[in-house]
């Protein structure tokens, strides 16, 4: 890699319809927040350049780009790595992917109990990873309520039996929550909390995790982690298997 100021983060988040960019350059950040439905695509360089432009720097003047590893959304995912591959690859420049879940659950790292990011993932299930005092307890996953339920009950301690504080926090916390406390024990004890503020986009979050420079640079052959395969995906597994 080439010598370039260690300092000019970007960081794209393409996991939802929200298309986020934050860029870091010097001790200023710079942001950009919008719904692009299914065009981020097309407004991804546009935004990098503008925000650059803000910033009085060039895209050369860039020394990483950090993207969503996933969970999310299958097409915005593969827009993100797409647009932080090419622009690495093109500038020689460190391609870092980040875990959604981690950045969702990183603004909480100081609540007193365990943080469950969570994000739809349809078919009444959910994508999500439990975290306790700012660190990760569990891998990404792709489960129903009942599922969590059960997660949840394990961690309750050990010597009094309590159930922690959980707090949920995503654009889909309400659900889950409505669908946790039809458990009698859980609804019972009062244990769960909702973010106040639950962020469209995770821009800044990516930003400050790159600003720590504790995430590892990825594969430019590897692709977004879904955890789950895509309807297409699986609609042409049964398909093989009928022509069996």
């Amino acid at each position: 890699m080439s010598s370039r100021t260690p300092d000019n983060y970007l960081a794209i988040d393409t996991a939802s319809p929200v298309l986020s960019v934050a860029l870091a350059a010097g001790n200023n950040e710079w942001y950009f927040e919008a719904d692009a439905g299914s065009v981020h695509s097309q407004l991804i360089m546009e935004v990098v350049d503008m925000l650059c432009e803000k910033a009085r720097i060039t895209p050369q003047e860039l020394s990483a780009v950090f993207c969503m590893r996933g969970p999310g959304s299958f097409t915005g995912l593969r827009i993100g790595f797409a647009g932080a591959k090419g622009l690495a690859l093109a500038l020689d420049i460190p391609f870092i992917p980040v875990s959604t879940l981690d950045c969702m659950a990183r603004p909480f790292s100081m609540w007193p109990g365990i943080v469950i990011p969570v994000i739809d993932a349809k078919k009444n299930a959910y994508f999500y990873a439990l975290y306790s005092d700012g660190n990760r307890i569990s891998s990404d996953a792709d489960a129903g309520a009942d599922t969590i339920t059960g997660q949840i009950r394990e961690t309750r301690n050990r010597q009094s039996g309590e159930l922690p504080h959980i707090l949920l926090t995503g654009p889909d916390t309400g659900k889950l929550r409505d669908e946790l406390t039809q458990d009698e024990e859980i609804s019972r004890s009062g244990c769960l909390r909702i973010a106040p503020f639950c962020r469209a986009g995770y821009a800044r979050e990516l930003l400050a995790i790159a600003k720590e420079q504790t995430a590892t640079p990825g594969d430019f052959f590897a692709g977004p982690d879904y955890i789950r395969k895509s309807d297409a995906e699986l609609n042409s597994e049964k398909q093989k298997e009928n022509v069996r």
